[in-house]
């Protein structure tokens, strides 16, 4: 909850309580001046003060959720006219509504904090610790894997000791390596204590899997490493860094936006803070939307209704936007919707290859 509050805080810091006028009465109690305004014109402190704890619990919701019309006018259009709200938002009519980068702040770090209290909306029964009888068949493929590997090791020592070619049985053992190290790796993640209760692959073994993987590219070969080492906390870095490198999601996308519309001149009048403001709402309710579906997963609906939910709504809501930001007809909205969820999984690509990366230096 604390993140959830953070993000609120830091979202009230960059949109302030613009629009949110009140009528003044008297005098400023900071400055003396004469109110004309919600406001005073000379300092900028609110003519409403408050002096009970009522009010101070009314202030921190308010400083969090802006609770008193901002929020409600954003809201309604972010889920259902997304396309107005971007278009008006770009136009100017910036008072009435909750900022892109306000908005974005607020979801995503509300996001990760319902993951971290209810978990996500992908189903909790995936985990292999869940289900007794899937460790039992990775121990049976692991144990079958070292079988396997050690047959071949014996026939290539018939081989050697009759003076016959080895070429295509080393080919083989290092195929069986690998397909060993990936089980092994697999048991680290999925499997708690897997380290003491499996035997790992000899640190021989390791070297000559490892080195396979070697790409010549020392930085990348270095990221590979660390995560073949210890991809548990290589996975666990991922999740914590993940919120804190959310902000990276708009950069990565935006010339993503900018390519479907370069090609034509009639759209040369959008500029590039129109498709960062697109993609910012756009990423904020894509936020907003995990929350819901991960509270009706705690509420009791299944599987079938999360995930149905999770694969239309998406694109449905990026083709209103696209239409209604943009001015597009309905063909030309329907084929960049389509080009723009391939992107979407490009830019996530990048964004997971971010925080690998990020969770490897660290």
């Amino acid at each position: 909850m604390g993140e959830a509050v953070t993000g609120g805080m830091i979202a009230r810091a960059v949109e302030p309580g613009t629009g949110e006028s009140r009528r003044g009465d008297g005098a400023c109690l900071n400055c003396g001046t004469v109110l004309i305004g919600g406001y005073c014109h000379n300092c900028g402190q609110s003519g409403h003060v408050h002096r009970t704890l009522t009010a101070w619990w009314h202030d921190l919701v308010h400083g969090v959720l802006h609770l008193d019309g901002k929020i409600w006018r954003t809201l309604p259009l972010l889920a259902w006219k997304p396309g107005e709200l971007t278009r008006r938002y770009v136009e100017g009519e910036r008072a009435r509504f909750v900022s892109p980068i306000a908005m974005f702040l607020f979801s995503v770090f509300l996001m990760f904090a319902v993951f971290s209290m209810v978990g996500g909306p992908f189903s909790a029964e995936e985990t292999a610790t869940d289900r007794p009888e899937a460790v039992q068949e990775l121990r049976k493929e692991q144990t079958d894997a070292r079988e396997k590997l050690g047959a071949l090791r014996a026939e290539r020592e018939r081989l050697e000791a009759a003076g016959e070619s080895t070429t295509t049985i080393d080919r083989d053992i290092t195929e069986a390596e690998r397909e060993l190290n990936v089980r092994e790796q697999a048991g680290r993640i999925f499997v708690p204590g897997y380290e003491e209760a499996a035997p790992a692959v000899p640190d021989a073994e390791t070297r000559a899997i490892q080195s396979d993987m070697e790409t010549g590219w020392s930085a990348f070969d270095a990221v590979l490493g660390k995560v073949s080492k210890n991809p548990s906390l290589m996975a666990y870095k991922i999740q914590t860094n993940a919120y804190k490198f959310s902000w990276a999601l708009i950069p990565i996308s935006v010339p993503f936006v900018w390519l479907l519309f370069f090609h034509r001149r009639r759209y040369r009048e959008y500029r590039a803070y129109d498709h960062t403001v697109f993609v910012t709402y756009s990423i904020a309710f894509m936020s907003l939307g995990l929350i819901a579906l991960s509270l009706l997963r705690v509420l009791g609906f299944g599987d079938n209704v999360v995930n149905l939910l999770m694969v239309f709504i998406p694109p449905i809501h990026i083709y209103r936007q696209l239409k209604g930001a943009y001015r597009l007809s309905r063909r030309s909205a329907l084929w960049r919707t389509f080009a723009l969820i391939m992107f979407a999984f490009i830019a996530g690509s990048l964004f997971l290859s971010l925080l690998v990366t990020a969770g490897a230096v660290a």
